[in-house]
């Protein structure tokens, strides 16, 4: 494999141990597909085959793309090991994150974005015409239950998307042949987070864990009514562990933003909180390890849970219903409601439909990456890639591609807009005066989505 060299200098990047390293970067917009994506890295350059990690030393960079749901470092934290230097991850805008690409040389980009910033990162990599460029990466961070179409559009052009299931990928190509665009970088892998101990019942152990997400359901009083059967269920059980386990903490934004957090629905409730029950952060497969039982409405983590065989329910209290995402478990075996569960029910999931899923419960998890991973390398083997060819361009989507371009600076051609510059070209000084103006901007942001978007809703109701 011919190393790859950096586009502004003639000698290849090295490796500290001096030897020519395969250069990968990470570049996510939130914590859960930072977690996507930096596990993504790994499982693409390491593996139980003839991976690229035995021919090169691999340095992974990570690049946080600044915005509402730029994570913060306690929640980097909780994500958990993922084998990136704390030293190596900084927060950078689009343009910044163009000219890194620019000027590192990287091999692998991992796009670990939402669909628009996919496609405008791809836009923008395409208008910098490298004479080499990275083989770009990209995908979904879990369960694809809406926006299917779109979503998918947005990230035609990359070299890779990955499936994280062999129902998806058959989705994912349905979807791009369908509309006459190239389908042939759809990959089937599965999600890169999966692993763990197998489920072991332990003497004495009986612990619920409730998954909570933020944005689903979306209503008060949808969110009061799950909150306040799960405080009955731990009162009903008393010698049973409940946890509700958290995403964020208020103020803090993931991939979707959450305009009621359970934990301020929990003090507005009456009556106080059983001894038994507790909320609960951290990591979801440190949680996973003392769980007995796995309830959620529509949670990537069900797929986690399933992965270990953790008896694992779905709720159907609200509704089987696709603004929930429920509805991706039809056939499954999982959807119940608490009424059952209250009884002592536990759902056994169907193996068929796990198959499916890239679950992986079987043992062939260590294999999943197999496909993806001789992807990458062959594509890093060429002498040159092709450009960069998304579906949406400015004679196919003059409507719709300006305003995404747009959203992160870039002219419908892909470069960056006037005005659009890098702290470097800033000055360091003004450069703290933007992040203090940013980090005040953001705050406001989260306020007014937290506290009074819902009154402004309200008001509206009367």
């Amino acid at each position: 494999m011919p190393p790859r060299t950096s586009n502004t200098a003639d000698q290849a990047v090295t490796a500290s141990d001096g030897s020519t390293a395969l250069r990968v970067a990470v570049l996510a917009d939130s914590d859960t597909r930072w977690k996507w994506g930096a596990l993504t890295a790994r499982r693409l350059t390491t593996g139980t085959d003839a991976s690229l990690a035995h021919e090169r030393p691999v340095e992974v960079s990570g690049l946080l793309l600044r915005g509402r749901a730029t994570p913060t470092p306690r929640q980097l934290a909780e994500v958990g090991e993922v084998g990136i230097e704390a030293g190596r991850v900084r927060e950078v805008t689009a343009v910044e994150f163009l000219h890194t690409v620019r000027d590192e040389g990287y091999d692998i980009v991992v796009l670990a974005l939402v669909g628009g910033a996919v496609q405008a990162m791809l836009h923008g990599l395409a208008a910098l015409e490298l004479p080499r460029r990275p083989v770009i990466v990209t995908g979904y961070v879990g369960v694809v239950y809406e926006k299917l179409a779109d979503g998918l559009l947005l990230r035609h052009g990359a070299d890779v998307v990955l499936a994280n299931s062999r129902h998806d990928a058959g989705r994912f190509r349905a979807v791009y042949e369908g509309v006459g665009a190239d389908a042939s970088a759809v990959t089937e892998a599965a999600l890169p987070f999966l692993g763990g101990a197998p489920h072991r019942p332990e003497e004495g152990r009986d612990t619920v864990v409730f998954a909570a997400q933020p944005s689903v359901p979306a209503s008060r009083a949808d969110r009061t009514y799950l909150l306040r059967r799960l405080i009955e269920h731990a009162r009903l059980h008393p010698r049973r562990e409940v946890l509700l386990k958290l995403r964020s903490k208020p103020g803090e934004h993931t991939t979707h933003i959450e305009e009621l957090p359970y934990q301020r629905l929990a003090e507005k409730l009456p009556g106080g909180l059983p001894p038994n029950f507790r909320l609960v952060y951290g990591h979801m497969g440190e949680v996973l390890d003392r769980t007995d039982l796995l309830v959620t409405v529509s949670s990537t983590a069900a797929l986690e849970s399933l992965h270990r065989r953790i008896p694992t329910a779905v709720l159907s209290d609200l509704g089987v219903r696709e603004t929930l995402g429920n509805h991706h478990f039809i056939g499954s075996g999982l959807l119940t409601s608490w009424d059952r569960l209250d009884g002592g029910f536990r759902p056994r999931p169907d193996e068929e439909w796990l198959a499916g899923q890239g679950v992986a419960a079987d043992g062939t998890y260590a294999t999943a990456y197999d496909t993806a991973r001789a992807t990458v390398t062959a594509l890093l083997e060429r002498d040159q890639l092709p450009p960069l060819a998304p579906y949406y361009t400015p004679a196919t989507a003059p409507g719709y591609l300006p305003g995404i371009l747009a959203r992160h600076h870039l002219g419908p051609d892909g470069h960056p807009l006037p005005g659009a510059v890098t702290p470097r070209e800033t000055g360091r000084v003004r450069g703290v005066v933007r992040e203090t103006v940013r980090n005040a901007a953001r705050g406001a942001y989260r306020q007014g989505v937290q506290r009074v978007a819902p009154v402004i809703r309200r008001m509206g109701e009367l």
